[in-house]
């Protein structure tokens, strides 16, 4: 199966359609009445589809198992024709587009079922998805696309060529990802001062955002937390809260990180884990949907 744990839940929900056409009026008397021998068709119908939805990931092997929070059906007749929406929500890292065709599939199967007795020509028709809302694509297109970004390093042991850097590249991956551009991109030691000037230059060259990475830790060296909130016009604690959130349920420690967020005038500064696994977790629990902030500091409404 897809590798799905870097995402975050979110809430999810999907609409699938099916059609059931008979092929005589008496069917459908017969169904509205409920003299169809085999039974109640719409509510027999609506307990097998509420069973396909459930039973998805057993059936289709790629499928990941997941809370199924919420499913309904509707059922419409026009003529002929019986359509059947099926509603499915979650509160999950992967959407239920599939849940929601299966239990459809599943609801037109049974009514076939059970019509066939009275009624050779049954046929079924446009099973497919209608609409889905939920994860990142919900999302993809409403963000700036000229937004610019410094990445900066904090480490002593980097800056004197003792290690390599990961966790900046990582999060410039990121960061491309999202279609920002890397305006800066340099390894400081672990000095206020130094940590200071490049808050005062990002933000003298209107650059969106500043993000270091390191020193967010309980060392007598981790002082970067404490080089910049005093800068901040104002503090975003949501922000190092999502962060911490997301890590934490991937490894005990991240409550122990100092990761601190907030503006200068329209930028932005954060201060993320040094750690290669902490800098890439924190940008997948903030990307793409912290850049919406952009839109509010420069006055642009984006809803969400």
């Amino acid at each position: 199966m897809i590798d799905i744990t870097h995402k975050s839940t979110t809430l999810r929900s999907a609409t699938a359609q099916a059609i059931v056409k008979v092929s005589k009026p008496e069917t459908i008397a017969a169904i509205q009445n409920r003299t169809v021998p085999k039974g109640d068709v719409f509510e027999m119908a609506k307990a097998a589809g509420l069973l396909g939805v459930k039973k998805t990931p057993d059936l289709l092997p790629d499928c990941h198992p997941l809370p199924i929070e919420q499913a309904s059906i509707e059922y419409s007749i026009d003529d002929l024709e019986i359509a059947i929406l099926m509603h499915v929500k979650t509160i999950y890292k992967t959407g239920v587009e599939v849940e929601a065709m299966h239990g459809a599939s599943v609801v037109a199967l049974t009514m076939y079922d059970m019509l066939k007795p009275i009624d050779k020509g049954v046929e079924i028709h446009h099973i497919k998805l209608l609409k889905k809302k939920g994860g990142k694509s919900d999302f993809r297109d409403r963000f700036r696309k000229d937004l610019t970004a410094t990445v900066v390093v904090c480490s002593d042991t980097i800056s004197r060529g003792e290690k390599e850097d990961r966790a900046g590249k990582a999060i410039m991956t990121k960061l491309g990802d999202c279609n920002v551009q890397i305006k800066d991109y340099l390894v400081i030691p672990d000095e206020t001062e130094d940590i200071q000037n490049e808050v005062n230059k990002a933000v003298e060259q209107e650059t969106d955002m500043i993000i270091f990475t390191g020193g967010t830790g309980l060392s007598k060296r981790d002082v970067t937390p404490e080089a910049i909130v005093p800068m901040l016009d104002r503090e975003i604690p949501g922000i190092a809260e999502a962060v911490r959130n997301y890590g934490q349920d991937r490894t005990p420690y991240s409550m122990l990180s100092r990761t601190v967020s907030g503006v200068i005038g329209n930028t932005l500064v954060l201060a993320l884990p040094g750690s290669t696994n902490g800098a890439k977790e924190s940008m997948d629990a903030l990307f793409p949907p912290l850049l919406h902030i952009f839109g509010i500091l420069r006055g642009a409404r984006h809803d969400v």
